[in-house]
């Protein structure tokens, strides 16, 4: 038994449980051995979690450093962004292990500042992808539009392929592998290029301001909503997993005994906040999407609404962030009920037949990708070593604007973020 079995064992066994529990005994029984053998390697599990970041960054570099090269030297920013997002599908399509790993322990870590410089001093300066964006764009960058988007269905190719990401995902053959991969890699691009392919000059003339003014009143906080405000602000800060009674007891100025007499336990108060934020997020971008009849203008609305809202409620926000990264399991399907949002638009924006099961089902799929975006655009987290969460003031601040460019990019791809 080598290091590195060791550390494979690990994204496999840990992997299963998306990083919700990371025990040693986990690994040993995924290698048949005991625990004490693992400490002839490594000092304690968090030296192991230190070793499969390093194996990732070096595998990661590895496998795209070619790819990277390349695509600095493309004429083009569209064809420099294709180059990336290949190699980007290759990789974590053939990886599913090392994909999980990415989503949850690296990037969802928001230890941005240290990834970046990692992964530079190892040949891939993902900085010199910049050169090809324009300096007066408002945030955010292309290239993040299109590296959000490749992640997004990446998630869902290996969802297809396993009952769930807490699956481990088997291929029969390298061949069928490949294969399977070039085919997301195709549809991946589809995307990148044409987006929902609306028709351009709709959305050419689309009047943005007048639309954002058709937008009702906020929902306000009550005095019956103290406490879910408190178990927003408990799980912003600490996350689902790490939120306990005692947190919200001392934001929402009750006892613990007390919070019992409103939650049976920890899941249920969980899954309340989600369920009832959920429903008036809802209701608010229902009402306005009303305001227009032409499919092109809901869904701008659709989307302009939902992010007035999360603006609204910043500690709801980054709590959403954690379900959307770490697929929480509150006992009930809670991240599609957002996408009820889109129901009611014409499905002829996302392609469909209201007829069609299977095109419902593409429309579902679509919807989540343009509200995984939404949350990405609202979330700017800071830089460096130490998560640091964006605070209310960094949330509001996000314009309109950006969310402009993302409608762009979503109904016509990378060349409509130029209109």
């Amino acid at each position: 038994m080598t290091k590195t079995d060791i550390i494979k064992a690990a994204f496999r066994a840990w992997g299963r449980e998306l990083y919700r529990k990371t025990s040693l005994s986990q690994v040993a029984r995924e290698l048949g051995v005991t625990k004490s053998a693992l400490y002839r390697h490594f000092k304690n599990k968090q030296g192991l979690l230190n070793e499969m970041y390093i194996y990732f960054l070096d595998k990661y570099a590895e496998t795209v450093r070619a790819d990277y090269e390349r695509a600095l030297q493309a004429e083009g920013r569209d064809e420099c962004y294709l180059i990336v997002s290949r190699s980007l599908v290759r990789f974590y399509g053939l990886n599913p292990d090392i994909f999980i790993f990415s989503l949850i322990r690296v990037y969802g870590s928001r230890q941005q500042g240290d990834i970046v410089e990692q992964l530079a001093r190892r040949g891939v300066d993902t900085r010199q992808l910049l050169k090809f964006e324009k300096d007066n764009r408002p945030y955010p960058y292309l290239i993040r539009f299109v590296s959000v988007t490749v992640i997004f269905w990446i998630a869902y190719f290996h969802r297809d392929r396993a009952d769930s990401l807490t699956e481990q995902v088997f291929f029969e053959t390298a061949d069928e592998a490949g294969a399977l991969v070039e085919q997301e890699i195709a549809s991946v691009e589809r995307k990148l290029v044409a987006g929902l392919g609306l028709d351009r000059r709709m959305v050419s003339v689309l009047d943005f301001e007048e639309l954002e003014k058709r937008l009702g009143s906020l929902p306000e906080y009550s005095e019956d909503d103290r406490l879910l405000h408190a178990v927003a602000a408990a799980v912003a800060e600490a996350g689902p997993w790490n939120a306990s009674m005692n947190m919200v007891a001392r934001r929402s100025g009750l006892s613990k005994s007390s919070l019992y007499s409103h939650f049976e336990n920890k899941g249920e108060m969980l899954a309340q906040l989600f369920l009832t934020e959920s429903d008036r997020l809802i209701a608010y971008i229902r009402a306005s999407r009303e305001k227009s009849s032409l499919a092109e203008e809901q869904l701008y609305l659709v989307m302009i609404a939902a992010a007035d809202y999360l603006r609204s409620r910043p500690e709801f926000l980054v709590a959403i962030d954690w379900l959307r990264l770490r697929n929480l399991n509150l006992g009930k399907h809670v991240f599609p009920r957002f996408c009820r949002i889109f129901q009611g638009i014409g499905l002829e924006v996302f392609g469909g037949d209201s007829s069609d099961s299977e095109s419902e089902a593409r429309m579902e799929r679509l919807a989540q990708w343009v509200f995984f975006l939404i949350i990405n655009v609202l979330l700017r987290w800071k830089a460096g070593n130490q998560p640091a969460a964006p605070s209310a003031e960094d949330i509001a601040a996000v314009s309109n604007e950006s969310f402009r460019l993302l409608y762009r990019f979503i109904t016509l791809g990378m060349k409509g973020f130029d209109l």
